[in-house]
C-alpha cells in the first residue's frame, strides 16, 4: 500500500520529480561559445593594444587561477566564475597582471575593493554560453584610462556572431507557397493559433503527399497536405485572410503595450537626490 502512494505522489508530482535530476544553471559554469571568445578577444585587442600572444586563459573546470603559471607580461583575457570576480580582480590588481574579463552586466560595478581601480565596459551582451544560461554581460579590465566606458560596438558585435550562429544551427526547411486548394498541417496550426475555425469534411478534399509539379522536382510537402475542393478552397481562403488580419492585429497590440509598459516604467520609477554631503563631493571632483 505504501509502494503504491508513493507512486501516485510521484506521478502528481512528476514535473517536480524530472525538475530534481536536471542540472542547475549558474553563472560559474558558464564556459563561452569560441566565436563570441573570439569576437570579445578581437575587440579587446583593438581597443586596448592588447599582444593576442599574450593571452591567457586560467579558467577551465577544476582549474586553480591562483597556481596558474602566469609569464611575464601576459594578459588574461577570460571568463571567471562571478560569484568571486572582485576577488579574482584584487589578486591581478595586487600583482601587476593585465586582465579584461567577462563580468555580469547589472552588478559590474559592485566591487567595492576593485571598482576604482579598474574599468568597467558596458556592453550589455545577451550572451548564451555553452550550459544553455544567457547572461546579460559586460567586461571588467585593467586597461584604459576610465573607470567605466559603453561599448555599443562590442554589442553590435557579439550580437552578430551569435545570430549568424543560430542561423547555421536552426534547421532551414524550404519556404514554398500554395494555391488555396492546398492545406498543410503548418497552415492549419497558424489558424488555430489566430482563433481561425476551420473545418475540412471528407467528401471536400483528398489527401496528397506532393503536387505533380513538385515530384517532377524531387520536392514534396512537408508533412504531407489536403487537396480541396473549390468550396473548400473557398473556406481557405477566408481563413487566410482572418488569419493575417489577427497577426497584424496581435503585433499592433503587442507593440502598443510594451511602450505603454515602459512609458508607466518611467513614469513608476523613484527617483533618489543627492545629499548635501553628495552635492558637496561632486563639487571636488574633476
Amino acid at each position: 500500500m505504501a509502494s503504491t502512494s508513493k507512486q501516485k505522489h510521484l506521478f502528481e508530482d512528476y514535473d517536480g520529480f524530472v525538475e530534481k535530476f536536471k542540472p542547475k544553471k549558474t553563472t560559474d559554469d558558464c564556459y563561452t561559445p569560441p566565436d563570441v571568445y573570439d569576437c570579445v578577444s578581437d575587440w579587446a585587442c583593438e581597443r586596448f593594444g592588447i599582444d593576442p600572444s599574450g593571452i591567457v586563459r586560467p579558467f577551465w573546470p577544476g582549474g586553480d587561477y591562483e597556481s596558474f603559471d602566469y609569464p611575464e607580461g601576459c594578459t588574461v583575457l577570460d571568463n571567471p566564475p562571478f560569484s568571486i570576480l572582485s576577488k579574482i580582480c584584487e589578486f591581478y590588481l595586487d600583482r601587476g597582471i593585465g586582465f579584461f574579463l567577462f563580468a555580469p552586466a547589472l552588478t559590474a560595478l559592485s566591487g567595492a575593493k576593485t571598482c576604482m581601480r579598474t574599468n568597467h565596459v558596458f556592453a550589455d551582451c545577451d550572451i548564451e554560453y555553452h550550459n544553455g544560461a544567457v547572461v546579460r554581460t559586460s567586461f571588467v579590465t585593467s586597461f584604459g584610462d576610465n573607470v567605466a566606458e559603453t561599448a555599443p560596438d562590442l554589442f553590435r558585435a557579439v550580437k552578430r556572431v551569435q545570430d549568424e550562429r543560430r542561423s547555421k544551427e536552426r534547421q532551414r526547411l524550404p519556404k514554398y507557397s500554395y494555391p488555396s486548394h492546398v492545406l498543410t498541417a503548418a497552415m492549419l496550426g497558424k489558424y488555430a493559433k489566430y482563433g481561425v475555425r476551420l473545418e475540412v469534411k471528407p467528401g471536400d478534399c483528398a489527401r496528397v503527399s506532393a503536387l505533380d509539379a513538385q515530384r517532377e522536382a524531387g520536392k514534396r510537402i512537408y508533412g504531407g497536405g489536403l487537396l480541396l475542393s473549390d468550396e473548400a478552397a473557398g473556406h481557405h481562403e477566408r481563413a487566410e485572410r482572418a488569419a493575417a488580419e489577427r497577426a497584424a492585429a496581435e503585433r499592433a497590440a503587442a507593440e502598443r503595450a510594451a511602450a505603454e509598459r515602459a512609458a508607466a516604467e518611467r513614469a513608476s520609477a523613484c527617483r533618489w537626490e543627492l545629499s548635501d554631503r553628495e552635492r558637496a563631493l561632486v563639487r571636488s571632483l574633476g
